[in-house]
């Protein structure tokens, strides 16, 4: 499965790079194809239209999004979010990944809705 990491880069230090880094590391780890937008602009005097364009291109063919801390603050990462689902793209927290099975992400339980939560 590919997916695309989308996060904060804008007013971070080093804008945030080492978070998308290490987060690739920890998904291509559990075998995912990853997406990095830090490895596609790896140049931090680039404009954000220019970015955001090399971005997309990226994201459009990746299976879904892995969100990292912040992201709902964060302008581009909202843009591109909202892009894959509108494409029907899964879109994941991505601290809740912890594996893969064949083509499919492996969530904690910290997703999953309580039976009893469900009933009230």
């Amino acid at each position: 499965m590919k997916l695309y990491i989308a996060g904060p880069m804008t007013g971070y230090a080093d804008l945030n790079f080492p978070a998308f880094h290490a987060e690739a590391a920890r998904l291509r780890a559990l075998g995912f194809q990853i997406v990095n937008p830090a490895e596609i602009n790896a140049n931090p005097s680039a404009g954000w239209l220019e970015c955001m364009r090399a971005d997309i291109k990226q994201l459009v063919d990746c299976d879904g999004v892995a969100l990292l801390d912040g992201w709902a603050k964060s302008r581009g990462a909202s843009i591109e979010q909202y892009l894959a689902r509108g494409l029907g793209l899964r879109v994941y927290t991505a601290s809740n990944i912890v594996g893969l099975v064949g083509d499919m992400p492996v969530l904690n339980t910290d997703v999953l809705v309580p039976a009893e939560a469900e009933a009230a």
